[in-house]
């Protein structure tokens, strides 16, 4: 079982903007993580869940309490659990599947729709040097609404009031009150 002394170091070196590196004891805690969040999400996603069990099992793959108001549709699978920040109200539809070792920093009142990807990490170009992950946040802003089986890549910063389009991949930061689709996504027009 992982210390919370563990974690902790584990997401500050990601903030840093450290990678991952194969054989490490990065690459051991994340591995550990890994174990925990498919036992929780397998427990989650099993069979039928009241809100508040789905809140609890949340808050334990996360390591934090969630609001009465947050909501998921499972199934939800998560590949590491614990740098997964939400506020209030915040609901995710079915199929979700988060990549949060770099972060994952959700504001108020967003809507996640049906199988979107929110990954924070990718392997290097390089192929000697493949297994090397290299991580980087996503914020999600205030009442963002991200539309079904859209993908936000890491680094990427979405503002307050925008919406991405179904389907849509993120590359790159999204403003406020801004709608984005495509692929890659692109600026549709801005929400007045």
């Amino acid at each position: 079982m992982l210390t919370k002394a563990e974690i902790q170091g584990f997401c500050e070196r990601r903030a840093q903007g450290l990678d991952i590196v194969p054989d490490s004891d990065d690459a051991r805690i994340m591995h550990e993580a890994a174990q925990e969040s498919l036992r929780i999400a397998a427990e989650m996603n099993d069979s039928y869940r009241t809100l508040e069990e789905i809140r609890a099992l949340f808050s334990d793959l996360t390591g934090r309490a969630v609001d009465d108001a947050f909501r998921i549709f499972p199934p939800f699978t998560a590949d590491f659990g614990k740098n997964i920040h939400v506020g209030r109200n915040v609901f995710f539809n079915s199929g979700c599947r988060v990549q949060d070792h770099g972060g994952v920093f959700i504001g108020d009142n967003v809507l996640i729709g049906h199988n979107v990807v929110l990954a924070t990490l990718d392997h290097d170009l390089d192929p000697a040097k493949r297994s090397f992950l290299h991580c980087a946040p996503i914020k999600i802003g205030d009442d963002v609404w991200i539309g079904a089986n859209a993908t936000v890549t890491k680094g990427v910063t979405i503002g307050d009031g925008a919406v991405v389009a179904a389907g849509a991949v993120v590359t790159r930061d999204v403003p406020p009150r801004t709608i984005v689709g495509g692929v890659p996504a692109k600026a549709i027009k801005t929400i007045p």
